[in-house]
């Protein structure tokens, strides 16, 4: 029987940024981008890369499609989806000590 939840078929969807701040229309622009995205669920990972993760390709597509719909005229977006066997493998480091994956939230979908 195929496992609908496995980590193969689990999806991250990363989300990296980097928008102009030198005038106070691009400041806004960046915090409505930023908040845009954080509304649709992403996370801050560090300053300029969020986020989310996705119960499926078919659900992480929906959220990139979000994305592209948020992005702002000026500055560079990318846009990465990895499996949670990817994510997994993963190493991260806080100066030179080794620590764990962000918890993943707990999320509730209706269809």
């Amino acid at each position: 029987m195929f496992n609908r939840l496995n980590a193969y078929r689990i999806m991250w969807v990363l989300v990296f940024f980097d928008l102009p701040t030198e005038t106070k229309k691009d400041k806004k622009l960046h915090a409505k981008f930023r908040k845009d995205i954080m509304a649709d669920g992403f996370n801050m990972f560090q300053f300029s890369i969020y986020m989310r993760h996705c119960a499926s390709r078919e659900n992480a597509d929906v959220h990139i499609k979000r994305v592209k719909s948020f992005l702002p005229a000026k500055g560079h977006v990318g846009i990465m989806s990895i499996t949670d066997k990817q994510f997994g493998m993963m190493e991260i480091f806080r100066g030179k000590e080794l620590t764990e994956a962000p918890a993943i939230a707990q999320q509730l979908e209706l269809f």
